[in-house]
């Protein structure tokens, strides 16, 4: 098990469980820190040391090999398992060229030192201290609650009401800082796994330009490198989509911190201030602990815990409750108190103090058996009044969607990323939705364009009471894609699949074979099955709870997805023989494959002059140049992501080595063979690198916000959709 997630819901509670979870964030980012330190060292030394290269060499081999990533939930993607292994490979490649003893590193500032260095500083730094400033406001805050929970009953009100002001914008101002540190501390985390290792991948290059001695190792290590840069691309997409769901989860949770309360059906838990009586003449005292009520059995668990004293924790008392009574200020100079008539105690009152009315009142509903206010997950349809149903009519809209998207924008670039106008794809959908007017055929209709109509649909799927792929399964579909083999995926989803309602199966078979023909024209429309699903994974699939645990499991969400779109024929169209409610999965390890010399190409990648980022557009058409390389980097690694093919031919060295529209690839390499360089074929070291560029698919635009123009779209980023609520201008 990783770092567990960092709930917004708990930094309401600030349990000792979240702020151990929060120490256990802290010091993986000190470690990272202390890490991205000694490689920095490591760095210098080869730099300013190249009489002692062999020994800086080894203990940067031995760096890297040692350290590794932690991760938030409880599965890893493959191609998160793949970037963990990757400082591993690296290690071990250094091990190889040690052997070599040449000159091996020039410009390793630019290409390694800085990038790291800044990602520790702007990142790691800025942690820190938000750090110190989540300490020193966590000691304010409740050395101010305790001063007004101390504070005499019978004081005029004009002052108890002046101290409950300025203690609840005490409150107010921590939570919003500890909801804002939760979010930095879990971005951070996600971050630093491509931060990390693309310096790395920089780094690397290096090494082959000025290790000719080596190039033939450099060469046995490029299909891993290759599969490494869609490893990295896939991630980073990922990450951005996370951090737009976990954003939103988070202003939400600010406006309406009440509803997002951590609350159970079988338990209700928070601060207490618990009175200790004691012999005459010492009185009383007043000790703060975290209390958990089981509901069912009346049980109030309670755990002595003070944030002052460096988050100690105490021992835990269990009692057994028989009733619970408000206790007035008349015979206790206390607010918001307590009495618990506790049931092994009998004639004992136990008296309670909550912090604040509000809180008051949520123990005594708990106590007294009340049901808690649950948390309802957002209803897309209930936002936007569309009455979305899987009936006829529903199912009828989809085949006519989908008739007129293959007839007639197929071959669009950015198919389902770029959408319509809000308020024309509302108007299409309750057109289409409404019994009185739904003859209309897409296909032959000119009125509405392409992207209106993509927009529409995946409003319609994301506008039914349930997924289409129905809560009560989602758990069970996102199981095979934590783990397993591609077989045991494959059997595990197509079984899952079988256990949808009919009409569900039928409607999400007919949308997977679309998609199916839409990724088959991926090289016009740059909408790979790794594209589609990033799409498509929130849109068919979703919990019923929406937490950051749940956004974590988007990158799954993808897959199964993925999966569904590349073997949609025997999924859909074969009954599974054998279905195991208790699979065993276990994902087969990925290792670095050795290829024969017969088949190694005679230049590796060059990060410096290869920007998987930027797209290269025709000086007169403005069309975006597309080559096999900006598909590879977005290809599907669902079911069989270490499968990456051996490189071909390598293109010839165009007559102008940085001019790139002079290189053709040959028809049998793989897209990132038109990257690399022919400087192997000279018998110097030192010959130029051609540049290249790689396209990139436009981002996944949420319907409801601006339609970018057409000539902008290759260029736009990669991120998940989300449904907004504003009408952009028609482009």
């Amino acid at each position: 098990m990783g770092l567990h997630p960092l709930e917004f819901s708990e930094c309401y509670l600030d349990s000792p469980t979240f702020r151990e979870k929060v120490k256990a964030h802290e010091a993986e980012l000190d470690k990272t820190n202390r890490f991205i330190k000694e490689l920095y060292k490591d760095g210098k030394n080869l730099i300013n040391a190249t009489k002692q290269l062999s020994m800086a060499q080894r203990k940067f081999a031995q760096c890297l090999g040692e350290f590794q990533f932690e991760y938030i939930g409880d599965a890893k993607t493959d191609d998160e398992k793949c970037i963990d292994e990757s400082l591993k490979e690296f290690s071990a490649f250094l091990k190889n060229l040690e052997e070599q003893r040449e000159i091996m590193m020039q410009n390793i500032t630019e290409t390694l030192m800085k990038p790291l260095e800044k990602f520790r500083k702007e990142h790691l730094g800025a942690a820190k201290a938000e750090r110190k400033k989540y300490e020193k406001e966590t000691e304010k805050y409740y050395s101010s609650l305790e001063k007004l929970l101390n504070m005499s009953a019978k004081k005029k009100e004009p002052q108890l009401q002046e101290a409950d002001v300025q203690v609840e914008t005490n409150r107010q101002h921590f939570q919003e800082l500890s909801l804002e540190y939760v979010c930095k501390l879990q971005e951070i985390q996600e971050r630093k796994k491509f931060e990390c290792v693309e310096p790395m991948l920089a780094f690397f290059q290096t090494v082959f330009t000025f290790y000719h001695q080596g190039y033939e190792l450099a060469k046995d290590f490029d299909h891993y490198k290759r599969a490494l840069q869609i490893n990295i691309q896939n991630t980073r997409s990922r990450f951005e989509a996370t951090r737009s769901e976990v954003y939103e989860l988070m202003k939400r949770t600010k406006d309406t911190p009440q509803e997002h309360r951590q609350t159970s059906a079988i338990s209700s838990e928070g601060y207490l201030y618990v009175q200790e009586k004691r012999p005459p003449p010492f009185g009383s005292s007043w000790v703060k602990r975290y209390c958990t009520f089981v509901k069912e059995q009346k049980i109030l668990h309670m755990i002595t815990f003070d944030h002052k004293s460096g988050g100690k924790t105490g021992e835990t008392e269990s009692v057994m409750l028989k009733s619970c009574l408000r206790k007035t200020t008349d015979t206790l100079d206390r607010r918001f108190c307590l009495d618990l008539e506790i049931t092994d105690r009998p004639g004992t009152m136990l008296t309670v103090q909550a912090l604040s009315e509000d809180d008051h009142k949520f123990w005594i509903h708990a106590m007294g058996g009340k049901e808690p206010v649950h948390y309802l997950g957002r209803t897309y349809s209930k936002e936007r009044g569309i009455d979305a149903q899987l009936d006829d009519i529903g199912v009828s809209f989809v085949k006519n969607s989908i008739n007129a998207i293959e007839k007639r924008g197929v071959n669009d670039q950015g198919l389902y990323r770029v959408v319509g106008v809000s308020s024309k794809v509302q108007k299409l959908l309750g057109l289409m939705i409404d019994e009185k007017s739904n003859e209309l055929d897409l296909a032959v209709c000119e009125d509405w364009d392409v992207k209106t109509i993509t927009s529409a649909l995946k409003l319609y799927l994301r506008s039914l009471p349930e997924p289409l792929m129905t809560y009560g399964l989602y758990k069970e579909f996102i199981i095979p894609a934590k783990s397993g083999s591609p077989e045991a995926r494959l059997q595990a989803i197509h079984c899952l699949v079988h256990k949808l309602p009919e009409k569900n199966r039928l409607v999400l078979g007919l949308l997977m074979k679309h998609l199916a023909t839409v990724a088959a024209h991926s090289k016009q429309n740059l909408m790979t099955v790794a594209n589609l699903g990033v799409v498509f994974g929130p849109t068919l699939m979703r919990p019923q709870e929406e937490t950051v645990a749940a956004i974590m499991d988007l990158k799954f969400q993808n897959i199964v997805v993925e999966i569904l779109i590349e073997q949609h024929e025997k999924i859909f169209g074969d009954t599974p023989s054998e279905c195991s409610s208790a699979a065993a999965f276990s994902a087969p390890t990925r290792q670095s494959k050795k290829l024969g010399r017969q088949n190694r190409p005679l230049a590796v990648y060059n990060p410096q002059v290869l920007d998987i980022q930027t797209v290269s557009v025709g000086s007169e058409s403005g069309t975006p140049a597309l080559d096999e390389a900006s598909l590879g980097s977005n290809e599907s690694v669902s079911s069989h992501s270490s499968n990456t093919s051996a490189p071909g031919t390598p293109p010839q060295r165009a007559q102008n080595p940085h001019d790139t529209s002079q290189t053709t690839p040959s028809p049998d390499s793989s897209g990132m063979c038109s990257a690399m360089a022919s400087w192997m074929n000279s018998v110097t070291a030192t010959s130029a690198t051609p540049q290249a560029s790689s396209s990139k698919a436009p981002r996944a635009v949420t319907d409801g916000e601006p339609a970018e123009d057409s000539n902008s779209v290759p260029g736009a980023r990669l991120a998940g959709g989300s449904p907004g609520g504003e009408e952009g201008p028609h482009p």
